[in-house]
């Protein structure tokens, strides 16, 4: 079923006091939104909007494509309340060459098939301008060639395992270089570490990840080594074994990319069977839990875990408070951010920083328009879109706090460079 702004769906309900769109927002929508109050007559639909787009002299109409039920709505369902939020603020300022925003919401239902479906559909089907989607590779995979068919253009938020560049995708989360090797070498420098037990969820993005892992490890971290490796499907909620497992291997670190439902699971039978991740031994390192995942799973259960991500709620700057504070008012006072989430906030606003540049809906002005594109106040701070379609970003470990937020212990100094083929990990 189709969803709109009208009646977002539950879990997706807004809650009643929506003043931080207009308010706590206020001067994070004020600062992104240049120039401001564009008028749509200066912008005629026939000049802006020549291939067929869902473009009126009043509105422009996006999709949403993410997982709201199954075993991703765990980590999906952050990314659907910050792109609503992007397009409320967004709209609060004038929306898009004088177009208020409208989007169609489809459930991708955790299944990559559906995905496919569900964009061939809002591309084909309902003409729309841009589409805000997806999480797992899988599921970016399902619906990449759904995208280069029909010319569409689809804003990706999840950090993953790099080696694709597609004309038809802005990448908004981290690639390999900038979170995996970059995530790896901080344990090693910093802690010492040197035996890894690799594990995730039994599909692309996992088992990519740790490919790049292993030969990082191997090819480029002096005396280290893998001394175990294990993938489990999606939704798996047994991790005793493997445990078992990695309690005689003795790692020095748990290197975990398990993702979705079977979070919750793994990391309370991690702390059933006495691994205290306090102690750091083992060291817990992972690049799938953000915030989103630890308000199912438990602070108590992860506490003095480590995560490589690029945004962390508690990153104490100007632009992340308005944004916490803009998100806690639409979407309720209980609410957390992760990685993901703020990377899918970025989306709307970086297609609308093209369109405006392009002066038209058209995606292939957009595309080409995109590269160079500045975001100098994103809650994680100043991103800009390199030539690949992925971002220049910063990347930052935190440490898992009992009150489920991370503790930043490590950021880098500069931007780093996103480089989605690295030599050597092919």
């Amino acid at each position: 079923m189709s969803d709109n702004k009208k009646t977002p769906a539950n879990p997706l309900k807004s809650g009643p006091n929506r003043r931080a769109v207009l308010a706590g927002g206020a001067a994070l929508t004020a600062s992104l939104f240049t120039p401001k109050f564009l008028r749509a007559q200066d912008f005629p639909t026939a000049a802006v909007n020549t291939t067929g787009l869902a473009v009126t002299d009043d509105t422009v109409t996006i999709g949403i494509l993410h997982s709201i039920t199954g075993t991703m709505a765990i980590s999906e369902t952050g990314s659907v309340q910050a792109e609503k939020l992007a397009i409320e603020q967004i709209n609060a300022q004038g929306g898009i060459l004088g177009r208020k925003i409208e989007f169609i919401q489809e459930d991708g239902a955790s299944d990559w098939p559906t995905f496919a479906e569900k964009a061939r559909k809002l591309l084909v089907n309902d003409k729309v301008a841009s589409v805000m989607g997806c999480w797992t590779s899988a599921s970016r995979k399902a619906v990449l060639p759904v995208f280069e068919q029909n010319n569409g253009m689809l804003y990706y938020p999840t950090f993953y395992e790099g080696l694709e560049q597609s004309p038809n995708v802005i990448y908004t989360g981290q690639e390999a270089t900038q979170q995996i090797i970059a995530g790896l070498d901080w344990v090693n420098r910093t802690k010492g570490a040197k035996s890894f037990y690799l594990l995730g969820s039994d599909y692309i993005w996992p088992r990519t990840s740790n490919k790049i892992a292993r030969k990082h490890i191997e090819n480029f971290m002096e005396g280290c080594e893998v001394v175990g490796e294990e993938y489990y499907p999606l939704g798996h909620t047994q991790f005793n074994s493997v445990i078992n497992k990695i309690r005689l291997k003795k790692p020095d670190v748990i290197y975990a990319i398990v993702v979705g439902g079977s979070n919750v699971a793994f990391y309370k039978q991690l702390k059933a069977a006495g691994i205290d991740m306090t102690k750091e031994a083992p060291l817990l390192l992972t690049i799938s839990v953000t915030e989103d995942e630890i308000r199912g799973i438990g602070g108590e259960n992860i506490e003095g875990a480590y995560a490589c991500m690029k945004y962390f709620q508690s990153l104490k700057n100007e632009n992340n408070r308005a944004f916490v504070a803009a998100f806690k008012e639409m979407w309720g006072d209980d609410m957390v951010i992760g990685d993901v989430t703020q990377a899918a906030y970025l989306g709307p606003w970086l297609w609308k920083a093209a369109v405006e540049k392009a002066g038209s809906f058209d995606v292939d002005k957009v595309r080409e328009a995109s590269p160079g594109i500045e975001l100098p106040t994103a809650p994680e701070g100043y991103v800009k879109i390199h030539e690949n379609h992925h971002l220049w970003s910063k990347t930052r470990v935190g440490r898992a706090q009992a009150d489920g937020q991370y503790e930043v212990v490590y950021e880098t100094e500069d931007l780093v460079e996103p480089n989605p083929f690295p030599e050597g990990y092919q």
